[in-house]
């Protein structure tokens, strides 16, 4: 079996399909490139009996020729066998296949890129939800996986399905990014040795994407590599944005529209402001292109506190889609020291202070056990206050409220060195800590925490104001 990295959580959830009595349905679904096949392919090497793939916008025809070739693999026949006619007869034909294999083993059909072999009228789903029901699901020696790509098509078909898979899913893996220490695992599994500061820069990039970050290469440094990769004629990241959305959702065209309207907002952008600001109408629609957006992985919605669901804001937490927007959309110039360029201009700062936010959004978990914190019960969200006639209004991005009767006020702050608080800056903290007392009225202890790159220089303004002081570091532990 080749290395996983990571994956604690999934393997878990594969592990436990294969100890269980009764047959298994799993299904695993998240963005393209993300690892969803390597990770079956490799968990359950020893255990697949047949893998079929299907092909994008292929007709029924050449999904059945498709079939015929997987089956003749999975009996190891030296002769091709004949297309089945229809999705009925080919269900028929691997119930038969299956019925011979061994009782004493748990064995595996896999079924890569699912959406795509639901080709129009092929009848594919009705097949396989009558192959599940009245076969399948009474093999106790049998698991099931379908995987898919198509995140909006996953999702309203077998995540939240009403029709033919509703409740017929037993377990599902829905399969994110690398955390910032599985970025660092994996890059140093290609015999890449980075620091904290350059794997973060790495990740502000291309977040924890396997596909992106196997480009990493020995010898160049982060600006170097994220060069290379985004800013040269033959960079393997140039066109992925678009051919990125076009592959996940059936129409993608609203999905980029709220990526580059919250591409420009650090602070987010509530239902009803992304409405107003893309000319979307009102309707359910919106709500399903903002789930499929966060079930992906592109977005996160967070409660403000003290606020309903309604008031929920939303924010672009992805990292290639944020870089993409800010400094390769439209951009045509390439070069070797494009980016070096780049990184000296305010949209780079920007850029830098929104990217790490949503990276700390990600690892509040992380953020949790550095603070010591990891067994209390918290909730997460951000605050708003939009202020007065003659009073200006705040912003908190991250507040931990915990069971103990304690919040912590988290501010975010990416910087080549330590971070320094100078006296303007910390008579805005004061006036937010008080506006926050104020309007939420809450009687806790309110913790000032810094979450810095490099820490937080010492000096009279640190000294009264920070209860809590994180570093990168926390992220790999």
């Amino acid at each position: 079996m080749a290395e996983i990295i990571g994956r604690r959580e999934e393997k878990a959830v594969l592990q436990s399909a294969v100890a269980s009595k009764e047959a298994e349905l799993v299904a695993i679904y998240g963005r393209r490139r993300i690892g969803k096949t390597y990770l079956i392919r490799n968990y359950y090497e020893d255990r697949i009996a047949f893998e079929l793939t299907g092909m994008n916008n292929g007709s029924l025809k050449a999904q059945l020729l498709q079939f015929s070739k997987a089956l003749q693999q999975a009996t190891r026949s030296p002769l091709a066998l004949t297309p089945p006619q229809s999705w009925v007869s080919a269900f028929t034909a691997l119930e038969q296949v299956l019925g011979k294999a061994s009782k004493k083993k748990k064995w595996v059909l896999f079924f890569d890129e699912f959406p795509w072999l639901n080709s129009r009228k092929s009848g594919f789903l009705e097949a396989f939800d009558h192959f599940w029901n009245t076969w399948a699901s009474r093999q106790p020696n049998l698991i099931v996986v379908i995987c898919g790509s198509a995140a909006s098509w996953m999702i309203n078909n077998v995540v939240n399905a009403k029709g033919g898979l509703h409740n017929r899913i037993t377990r599902s893996i829905r399969l994110l990014p690398f955390s910032l220490s599985e970025t660092k695992a994996y890059i140093n599994s290609l015999s890449v040795n980075l620091d904290h500061y350059q794997i973060l820069q790495l990740y502000m990039a291309f977040g924890g994407v396997p596909h992106y970050l196997r480009n990493v290469e020995r010898g160049r440094s982060a600006t170097q590599l994220i060069n290379k990769i985004c800013f040269t004629g033959t960079g393997a990241l140039r066109d992925e944005f678009t051919n990125l959305y076009q592959s996940l959702f059936e129409s993608a065209g609203n999905h980029i529209k709220t990526v580059k309207a919250l591409s420009k907002t650090p602070k987010g952008l509530t239902r009803q402001e992304i409405i107003d600001v893309c000319g979307f109408s009102s309707g359910g629609g919106t709500s399903d292109m903002l789930n499929e957006l966060e079930q992906s992985g592109f977005i996160l919605s967070a409660i403000p506190y003290n606020k309903t669901f309604r008031e929920s804001i939303y924010r672009l937490t992805d990292e290639f889609s944020l870089f993409y927007l800010r400094f390769m959309d439209g951009v045509k110039i390439t070069g070797n020291d494009m980016w070096s360029l780049l990184s000296t201009t305010n949209t780079y700062k920007v850029w830098c202070g929104m990217s790490f936010e949503a990276i700390c959004l990600k690892h509040i978990p992380q953020i949790k056990q550095a603070l010591s914190i990891g067994g209390v019960h918290s909730e997460e969200s951000p605050w708003r206050y939009g202020g007065t006639k003659g009073e200006s209004g705040a912003q908190i991005d991250l507040l931990i409220d915990r069971a103990d009767r304690t919040v912590n006020i988290c501010e975010m702050k990416f910087y080549t060195s330590q971070f320094t608080i100078d006296k303007a800056y910390a008579t805005e903290l004061e006036r937010k800590l008080q506006v926050f007392q104020e309007q939420t009225k809450t009687k806790k202890s309110l913790f000032l925490t810094f979450l810095t790159t490099y820490g937080v220089k010492k000096n009279e303004y640190a000294a009264r104001l920070i209860h809590n002081e994180l570093t990168m570091d926390i992220f790999f532990p």
